[in-house]
């Protein structure tokens, strides 16, 4: 793993880089993941502010316990991805109030967790998390994580879910109008909000370009 993509603080990510993420199969929550939210957490910062060295650590560790997107503990992934990283920087000798808020900002950014993030750095790192699922790479991470738990792309008998219930775990298609579709709602930040709904459209368009290649808008 090379620290050269979290700068400026390359030593600090030297350190945690070897933490950051349990051995998996899982290409969404990867290395690139965290480069990308790193990407999206700069560009927040530069127009929101925040404590940079806390956005640092609590971006690379915020995926530090993996669980799978079908597993029945999906929800306490971020307490528990919260309470390693707590330890790791304890034993780093990091002051208290940085170790808790960097804590606080992990397991707040979940979806899955539904905790209210109380700091300006828990919404940066939730809007920087939130906007890796939106847009083209939402699409991407989407049918790669569907193709991993091995659901169809869509219901050939109802695709748009107009006589049954939606149900993202047998077919992708539904995951955009459970989740995808809903999340630039819930964004934090004014410069987040802003990227989200640029990116929301992306998303909306390529759903809407698929109904219609799949011949599925009769």
């Amino acid at each position: 793993m090379t620290a050269a993509a979290f700068a400026p603080f390359q030593t600090v990510a030297a350190q945690l880089l070897p933490h950051t993420l349990e051995p998996s199969e899982d290409g969404a929550h990867d290395l690139s993941h965290l480069q990308r939210v790193w990407h999206n957490v700069r560009l927040l910062h530069r127009h929101e502010g925040g404590d940079l060295l806390i956005l640092l650590a609590a971006t690379l560790l915020h995926d530090c316990v993996a669980v799978e997107k079908n597993s029945p503990l999906r929800a306490q992934a971020s307490r528990l991805a919260a309470d390693k990283a707590s330890t790791l920087l304890s034993t780093l000798n990091w002051p208290n109030e940085k170790i808790s808020a960097v804590a606080h900002a992990i397991e707040a950014h979940s979806f899955s967790a539904n905790i209210a993030a109380i700091t300006l750095e828990a919404k940066i790192l939730q809007d920087a998390d939130r906007l890796d699922s939106l847009g083209l790479l939402g699409v991407a991470r989407t049918f790669y994580v569907a193709g991993r738990m091995g659901s169809a792309l869509y219901d050939p008998q109802d695709p748009q879910a107009k006589s049954r219930d939606y149900d993202d775990r047998r077919f992708c298609l539904d995951h955009f109008q459970t989740k995808l579709l809903h999340l630039a709602n819930g964004f934090q930040t004014a410069t987040g909000q802003h990227m989200a709904l640029t990116r929301h459209e992306k998303l909306k368009n390529f759903m809407e370009q698929f109904i219609e290649e799949a011949g599925l808008d009769g």
